[in-house]
């Protein structure tokens, strides 16, 4: 990239020091459009690139199990099916629900007869009438009754029964699961005619409204991430979309990886997200100043990135009448970084006089397009 648009010397010239050089007449600078700045300091947000997936909660993950063993009488249950909470999904039928209903009945009417007891031989005591010997040995009953009635209305409970419809003399062999969540069926481990276990599995079912994701952050750079950081989240099948999260928790455990798991919260929920999918994130972290230039005073060339930097060294003596004012500027190289509310960062030469230099912030394109032309008609001769 070099180039100038000044007309041929008899002196010799240093084509080094002519490099990446443009220089304007009066009126080209001024239809050029060029306003002048400096460098200044802001806080733009650069950001950290990681890789993660997509996650549910623990209490939006729910594992089924048969509270109490017994045979798969029905199911309706499929991979992929939408259940909501409380429906039942799967009939398990055991002789046993019928003894447990039945001792629950028997239990009952004797709880019945010992309390009446109870409060009779309380009255007794009270009066002095009947021994205490007497009125411990009932209490002792009746609380022992008292306990079993209670510990099998609990497993009633367990298993979905009502125990008013038992007590109606409604004895059924054949319960109902149903689904704690609402959600969709990820796994099912059941057919008609299994017998399962109080420990087997019967089904998984994922709510999938709150699902998050979970990034790993490399141990050097953990310490750049914090709380309420807004990321850009993009999964592996969504090449074109980009979806908003914040970070919300960040452990503080490293693994054997050397990462470190960052909790984050999509802004805007999708039921039709699936949890595992793979993603990538862009976390947007901000620490401290950086020198930043509007965005329009960086221009592209080939690979690299340049500003124009107004320049006094090639300049003519002051005008004559019979010599226009000439403007020069010369190209410097720099090193693009994050862009935020139209500064984008730089990384500047090393010795770069900040404070008394003067770009180019606006026409910077027009320099290039004239730079670029020069080139081309010197290479044509």
């Amino acid at each position: 990239m070099s180039g100038c648009t000044r007309e041929s010397r008899n002196e010799p010239e240093d084509h080094h020091e002519e490099e990446n050089i443009v220089g304007l007449s009066s009126g080209q600078y001024q239809s050029a459009g060029i306003t002048l700045g400096k460098v200044e300091k802001k806080n733009i947000s650069t950001t950290l690139q990681v890789n993660g997936l997509l996650d549910v909660p623990p209490q939006n993950l729910v594992t089924v199990s048969a509270m109490m063993g017994g045979f798969i009488k029905s199911t309706k249950l499929l991979q992929g099916m939408r259940v909501k909470k409380g429906e039942g999904i799967v009939t398990i039928q055991n002789p046993e629900f019928i003894q447990l209903q039945q001792d629950y009945l028997d239990n009952k009417s004797k709880l019945l007869f010992a309390e009446q007891e109870y409060q009779r031989e309380e009255e007794l005591a009270r009066n002095n009438i009947s021994a205490k010997k007497t009125l411990q040995q009932v209490t002792a009953n009746y609380q022992s009754l008292k306990a079993i009635h209670d510990g099998l209305l609990e497993k009633l409970s367990i298993l979905g029964i009502n125990p008013t419809t038992v007590e109606d003399g409604s004895i059924k062999s054949t319960v109902s699961i149903v689904s704690p969540i609402s959600g969709y069926v990820t796994e099912v481990y059941i057919n008609i005619g299994k017998y399962v276990n109080p420990q087997d599995l019967i089904c998984e079912i994922v709510d999938t409204d709150h699902l998050h994701a979970e990034l790993s952050v490399f141990e050097q750079d953990i310490m750049k991430v914090k709380e309420g950081q807004k990321i850009k989240l993009q999964l592996v099948n969504e090449n074109d979309i980009t979806r908003p999260a914040t970070v919300y928790l960040i452990n503080k455990k490293i693994n054997e990886d050397r990462t470190v798991r960052v909790h984050a919260h999509l802004d805007k929920e999708d039921r039709n997200l699936l949890p595992n999918t793979y993603l990538k994130a862009l976390i947007e972290v901000t620490d401290q100043l950086t020198t930043a230039l509007p965005e329009e005073a960086i221009v592209s060339y080939g690979d690299k990135d340049y500003i124009f930097l107004k320049s006094e060294e090639h300049k003519h003596e002051p005008p004559s009448a019979k010599q226009e004012e000439e403007f020069v500027f010369k190209a410097i190289e720099v090193k693009k970084g994050g862009s935020q509310n139209g500064y984008t960062a730089v990384e500047l030469p090393e010795g770069f006089d900040t404070e008394n230099s003067e770009i180019v912030i606006k026409g910077a394109y027009t320099l290039l397009s004239i730079m670029n032309n020069t080139e081309e008609g010197e290479h044509s001769h």
